[in-house]
């Protein structure tokens, strides 16, 4: 996960210096899911938008070991974000029917990731999950 930690900083942020080990030493990131803006990468996490519990009581415990590796690890879909690492551990393993971002503002594209990574992946969907993130959809800013 580290490699895909570095890529994700890198690509989030703005003005990002990497080491000699491609680890983000400098640059800015807001944090999509609070609005916050940071200049230190120990600041932030690497959310997983479907956290990896909740798409194990979604369909992946019946994966391989090799896709759920790929699962935690992909960058194709919009699944991995940097964010501040006071809202991913809010957020923890719950689906957006129990937690959203509080910047509402990104709910309408939170729920996008959320919908195209289930969806390629082949995870259920709770009808509570489903009635939130229809709600989400319905937001514009």
């Amino acid at each position: 996960m580290q490699i895909t930690r570095e890529t994700v900083l890198a690509r989030d942020g703005e003005g990002v210096i990497q080491d000699e080990l491609c680890r983000a030493v400098a640059g800015t990131w807001v944090s999509a899911f609070d609005n916050m803006t940071f200049t230190t990468a120990g600041a932030l996490d690497i959310d997983h938008v479907v956290p990896l519990a909740a798409a194990w009581r979604s369909g992946a415990d019946t994966w391989t070991a090799a896709k759920r590796r790929a699962f935690a690890n992909d960058l194709v879909h919009s699944h991995l974000i940097a964010v501040s690492a006071a809202s991913n551990r809010s957020k923890g393993d719950k689906t957006p029917d129990l937690w959203r971002p509080p910047a509402t503002g990104y709910w309408r594209t939170y729920s996008r990731a959320l919908t195209d990574t289930k969806h390629a992946y082949g995870l259920s969907v709770t009808e509570p999950e489903k009635a939130t993130l229809n709600r989400m959809l319905d937001t514009c800013t």
